[in-house]
């Protein structure tokens, strides 16, 4: 393109551009249709008389919402879908109940793996029970009964994300009776309690009077632009990674994979140390229809479509017709080749039993 060509597109942007947002009254856009064009002089010697088509204009849609033709109207459906927030007044909450009792079935079965059958945690799983009297220390235990202010933050969070590997499968009598089980743990409520939408809103939590207001006006700061630092002077001297807790090892594959390959060489029990520490909670005791290790003919049938994919389908998470198993467990922070060295392990110790 030579360079009068490019000044002449450059140019030509300007005018269009300059025409779409303040049109001259020898340019009516508004009344523009498809065929309207604008014409403009000759730019020089080497550019003949400009002619750029109006035909690219988008038109507005009566029938969609936005003047660009984008997003439409959400019905009460999708709004309905989403408005599934509970408030401490009870407002939110659909009609139901659950027992203690109930809830005991259904904790056991969907979520003790993680939280424990008394509500104390598993492995690094949160403690849902248990605490009292520990906000005061350096290093307080935040469960449900020590720490949460309002029953109804306990009903909307196993409502909207529990179970941890099929969130919102549980139904609302379901989510009722699991929430009347927690706080039977916390010594809330008894044990032949019944967790319904008329009585959830008058239980006292322990921790309700734990929270104030902040009482600090809001303060507008004015950012100063006057002997601003020379951004080149500027560096990162320390960063919360050295902390370890924040998970930068998906950012650092190769060194990872590479680490990894020289730790399973020099370290024979890397399997069963990853397998303890990110997959027995589900591989145990076939939580979300996790294969159990130890079972040869759950192992065998999915070894079948080869070990490769198998493992492929740890790494990158798969949905199966018995259950989800979602990318390394849940546990981004594994390695390929230590989600490899699990999977090796909890083959080789199911097929060889």
């Amino acid at each position: 393109m030579s360079r009068s060509t490019k000044g002449f597109v450059a140019l030509a942007t300007l005018v269009v551009a300059i025409a779409w947002l303040s049109p001259s009254p020898s340019v009516d856009i508004a009344a523009a249709d498809a065929n309207s064009v604008l014409k403009g002089p000759t730019i020089g010697p080497d550019v003949e008389a400009v002619e750029i088509s109006l035909a690219f204009r988008p038109q507005p849609d009566a029938k969609r919402v936005g003047y660009f033709g984008f997003g439409e109207s959400a019905t009460e459906d999708m709004i309905a879908g989403w408005d599934i927030d509970v408030r401490p007044d009870g407002k939110g909450l659909p009609p139901g109940s659950g027992s203690v009792e109930d809830g005991e079935v259904i904790y056991e079965e969907q979520c003790a793996a993680c939280h424990g059958f008394f509500g104390e945690g598993e492995g690094r799983w949160p403690k849902l029970a248990g605490g009292e009297g520990t906000l005061t220390e350096d290093r307080p235990e935040k469960t449900v009964g020590s720490y949460w202010p309002y029953a109804s933050t306990l009903w909307d969070y196993v409502h909207r994300a529990m179970p941890f590997y099929e969130p919102q499968s549980l139904g609302d009598d379901e989510v009722y009776a699991v929430s009347a089980y927690v706080l039977y743990l916390n010594d809330i409520v008894a044990d032949d309690f019944v967790l319904s939408h008329e009585n959830l809103a008058s239980i006292q939590m322990p921790n309700r009077d734990g929270f104030f207001v902040d009482p600090r006006p809001d303060v507008k700061n004015t950012a100063c632009m006057q002997d601003c630092k020379d951004p080149a002077s500027i560096k990162i001297t320390w960063d919360s990674t050295e902390l370890g807790v924040t998970p930068i090892d998906h950012f650092r594959a190769e060194d990872t994979e590479a680490a990894a390959t020289a730790a399973q060489e020099t370290d024979p029990n890397l399997g069963l140390t990853v397998y303890q520490q990110a997959c027995s909670t589900c591989h145990k005791g076939g939580l979300a229809g996790a294969p159990v290790v130890g079972e040869a003919g759950a192992w065998s049938e999915r070894l079948e479509q080869g070990m490769d994919v198998l493992v492929d389908h740890a790494i990158n998470g798969y949905q199966g017709s018995a259950g989800y198993m979602p990318p390394k467990g849940g546990q981004i922070q594994l390695s390929n080749q230590e989600v490899r060295a699990a999977v090796d392990y909890m083959v080789k110790n199911s097929l060889e039993k």
